[in-house]
């Protein structure tokens, strides 16, 4: 008995000495994994790529990327909420979680309660673009011909519950106008829409259709950040083209972690972020893609997600869209 109870205490001594040591060991000790919520190739995908990359080197661990692409995002958040809060296991979130907030009936967590915000990565650009032969040349003829034309304008968006969708809703809401929001399956087919010159007015990224704004085929009238876009200097604003209360309208991607993962990791993995969007060539490379390169702490990026969750909810209320 007493060999077996010395034997014990051995073994016990054992466990947890290497549960201490564990414990110890310097954040990152092995390859984190990030699970996505899009598919391969696309802007949102390329962004977190980017980042994952550069942070992989200066972390001294790989970040290994998972895409679990679904609508609203839901299947790559599902698939993290009850992983290990330990810093290893991380979310794409974004604008997306905020909208599936409300946008779905039962969402298998709740995004303010079961993940801890990390970071902003970029904020993808949104503008209201227009076929030259539209002949609007300014918001504010886009505007005017709204006014005096209530319910004949078309604007094209992709997919009801989207970001562009919502947007455009909010867009009517804010100007007071009267229009259609005409969804289509995929930009594809709204970018094809614009050049048979059956649509003439869409809300969309930036990124898209950037190289096409650039070519003079589409003409942006407004953006829908609160500064203008770097990539496009002489778009303005949607308050400089003289609509109030439309800013701080844009997509954005982001990193969570599940619920009670330490601070101190979430701050180390912020200021990682912070590193990698402040290099040169990252600004660039988003920059091509009509992104806007933006790190920022666990706690202002709570208060995104809180505000647009608040946000879009209020418009997907007054525009009655169905929730899934």
């Amino acid at each position: 008995m007493f060999r077996f109870q010395v034997v014990l205490f051995v073994s016990l001594a054992a466990a947890v000495a290497g549960n201490a040591a564990l414990a110890a060991q310097p954040y990152p000790s092995k390859p984190i994994r990030l699970v996505l919520n899009v598919g391969t190739g696309g802007v949102g995908d390329v962004t977190n790529r980017i980042f994952a990359t550069h942070m992989s080197r200066s972390l001294g661990q790989q970040i290994v990327v998972d895409n679990r692409p679904s609508a609203g995002g839901v299947a790559a958040m599902a698939a993290v909420v009850n992983a290990n809060p330990d810093g290893y296991t991380l979310v794409q979130a974004g604008n997306a979680a905020a909208i599936s907030a409300s946008l779905f009936k039962k969402p298998p967590y709740d995004v303010m309660k079961d993940f801890a915000q990390i970071s902003t990565l970029g904020l993808f650009q949104m503008g209201i673009i227009v076929t030259p032969e539209s002949g609007f040349n300014s918001l504010a003829e886009l505007l005017a011909f709204a006014r005096k034309n209530p319910g004949t304008l078309n604007i094209g968006t992709i997919n009801v519950g989207s970001t562009q969708y919502l947007a455009s809703e909010l867009f009517k809401f804010t100007a007071k106008i009267e229009a259609q929001t005409v969804p289509f399956k995929s930009n594809t087919l709204l970018l094809a829409s614009m050049r048979g010159n059956e649509l003439r007015v869409a809300f969309e990224l930036i990124g898209p259709v950037l190289g096409q704004i650039r070519g003079g085929t589409i003409k942006a009238l407004a953006v829908g950040s609160n500064k203008r876009f770097s990539g496009l200097p002489d778009v303005p604003t949607f308050t400089e083209a003289g609509l109030d209360g439309f800013d701080d309208v844009y997509s954005w991607t982001g990193i969570s972690a599940p619920a009670r993962t330490p601070a101190p990791i979430l701050d180390r993995l912020s200021r990682e972020v912070a590193k990698a969007a402040a290099l040169p060539e990252v600004r660039q490379s988003l920059q091509e893609l009509g992104i806007e390169a933006r790190a920022s702490t666990p706690e202002e990026t709570r208060k995104r997600m809180a505000a647009d969750i608040a946000r879009w909810g209020k418009v997907i209320e007054q525009a009655k869209i169905e929730r899934q």
